[in-house]
């Protein structure tokens, strides 16, 4: 049985092919804005959804996994930064207090939500003494993170801003919860751990 993942994220498509699967990778091209009231784990799942769907709507015989993160500090959402400026901006926002990433995935198969779950990682920030301006600056520099949710790659040197990390998966602060995604593709006997040699 095929498998598309439902997303153009470099991050997320070397997470799946941790796991041994062949896949192929699809642009969901849905519209991610929250919905007035919507908390962040909704979010989070409901943009899981949608990206899944969306790609299943165009391909319905394949299973097709969806994922996205909300990632939240101090009641404030923090994106892409997309630049250097809100890069820099949203690390001073996050010194000495604690990130809560929401990271939602959703197998669907003919528009069918056949597995989903939402998991929840809590990273703690070193303080403002640790992290100056001048530190933050060099390690957007050299680290790049700027396609990054709260601006830090947890998986590369993003590591040393970084106090103390809470969660059930570690591979969910990166983007994709793999221990989630194994249990998924187990139960639709998708892992090649599960299938004859």
């Amino acid at each position: 049985m095929a498998i598309v993942l439902a997303s153009t994220s470099r991050y997320r498509a070397d997470l799946l092919a941790r796991l041994g699967v062949p896949f192929d990778t699809a642009a969901p091209g849905i519209d991610e804005t929250p919905r007035e009231g919507e908390d962040p784990a909704a979010l989070a799942r409901r943009l899981a959804r949608e990206k899944a769907q969306a790609v299943s709507a165009r391909d319905v015989g394949s299973v097709v996994i969806g994922s996205d993160q909300v990632a939240i500090c101090e009641g404030r959402r923090l994106g892409k930064p997309g630049h250097r400026a809100s890069a820099l901006e949203q690390l001073q926002h996050q010194r000495g207090r604690t990130t809560t990433f929401f990271t939602a995935v959703c197998f669907v198969q003919g528009g069918e939500v056949l597995w989903e779950e939402t998991v929840l990682t809590r990273v703690r920030w070193r303080d403002a003494a640790a992290l100056t301006d001048a530190v933050l600056l060099r390690y957007i520099e050299i680290d790049q993170p700027l396609d990054c949710a709260g601006a830090a790659k947890s998986e590369a040197l993003g590591m040393a801003l970084i106090e103390s990390i809470e969660g059930d998966d570690p591979t969910a602060l990166i983007g994709l919860p793999l221990i989630s995604c194994q249990t998924a593709l187990t139960r639709l006997a998708l892992s090649p751990l599960h299938q004859a040699a």
